[in-house]
């Protein structure tokens, strides 16, 4: 597991170095984009309003963009056992970044939206390594249901991760096609 992330070293930085360079803008930033993390209106089902702002910081687009495509295009549970199950399901993410697309383009720049994908990649890898740390400090942050369960976590989002990896041409032609057709600013 830990030659995993040894591996990618150079990518989970490419977002810090984009900033760094000025390539991409500093923007406010959730850091925990999940649809758990919005309050819905119990009749209509529309959202009201964002919650968990404890995670709110100075940060990319590209982190939001990425953990909302993570945990609502993957097929598997954050925690399935059975990595053979976990994979990215292309229409989840297709249909998430063309409202991201859509609705962000006036005010996010084409370099930014022209990135989405490596937004997944990072944060997928970030979350699996968080996991997997924790793991071996003795499940100090995440709260955990059994002993192995933040390694099994971790297991799970570096099997995401090898799948998103394997669709990546895909996940930039997907978002190339919806940044052209609803611009960038």
């Amino acid at each position: 597991e830990i030659e995993f992330f040894f591996e990618r070293r150079k990518m989970l930085g490419e977002i810090v170095k984009l900033m760094d360079q000025g390539v991409l803008p500093l923007r406010v930033t959730h850091n925990d984009t999940k649809s758990n993390n919005v309050l819905l209106d119990q009749k209509t089902g529309r959202a009201l309003c964002v919650i968990d702002l404890d995670t709110v910081m100075p940060g990319s687009s590209l982190f939001d963009y990425g953990d909302g495509v993570r945990f609502g295009a993957s097929d598997a549970r954050e925690d399935e056992p059975d990595t053979s199950r976990v994979a990215l399901n292309m229409d989840k993410a297709r249909a998430f970044t063309r409202g991201f697309v859509q609705e962000t383009a006036g005010f996010l720049s084409r370099e930014e939206l022209s990135r989405l994908p490596l937004g997944v990649k990072v944060i997928t890898a970030e979350l699996a390594m968080r996991f997997l740390t924790d793991y071996l400090d003795g499940d100090l942050y995440f709260k955990v249901d059994y002993p192995e369960h933040n390694l099994v976590r971790a297991r799970a989002q570096m099997a995401l991760l090898r799948d998103i990896e394997r669709k990546e041409a895909l996940l930039y032609r997907m978002a190339e096609e919806d940044v052209r057709r609803f611009g960038g600013a």
